[in-house]
């Protein structure tokens, strides 16, 4: 009997460190999508929690230099100074305009420090409105005569 309480005590203990590990794991990789307005009203807790801020990047406000990108981040009329030092590239959609999610912390100075960001331009490879994408459209063929006409989906 004593044999067993011994097996299920280090039972007990691997599987109370596993769930430790997955949890403080799971604590340090949280990140919440704030907005330019709520980062602001956050306080102290933006410079010492990981957070997302979206928007759009400022028109002429990209400014790269060696391994670091400096940009602007616009949200209504509320602007947010971001500076890139990641290790990553920027995504080739990263440009003047493109709407853009930042990841990182806030500095109190007012600057955010990001380590991620993903950008994406929303109407790039969607169809224009009304219109099928060029594998789905219907043709008809009327009496020896071919035409083609675009169908919305």
């Amino acid at each position: 009997m004593r044999k067993y309480a011994k097996f299920g005590i280090l039972i007990a203990l691997i599987v109370g460190s596993i769930t430790w590990v997955a949890t403080a794991s799971i604590q340090s990789s949280k990140t919440y999508y704030v907005t330019i307005t709520e980062l602001n009203q956050m306080g102290h807790q933006a410079s010492s929690k990981r957070v997302r801020v979206g928007g759009d990047v400022q028109e002429n406000s990209i400014v790269r230099t060696a391994g670091v990108v400096k940009f602007n981040l616009v949200q209504e009329t509320k602007v947010l100074s971001v500076v890139y030092e990641g290790r990553d590239p920027l995504p080739d959609t990263f440009k003047d305009g493109a709407q853009a999610l930042a990841g990182g912390r806030l500095d109190d100075s007012g600057v955010f420090h990001a380590q991620e960001v993903q950008a994406k331009c929303a109407s790039k490879y969607a169809p224009k409105p009304g219109m099928a994408p060029d594998g789905l459209q219907k043709k008809i063929t009327t009496e020896g005569q071919s035409s083609s006409y675009r169908s919305s989906l």
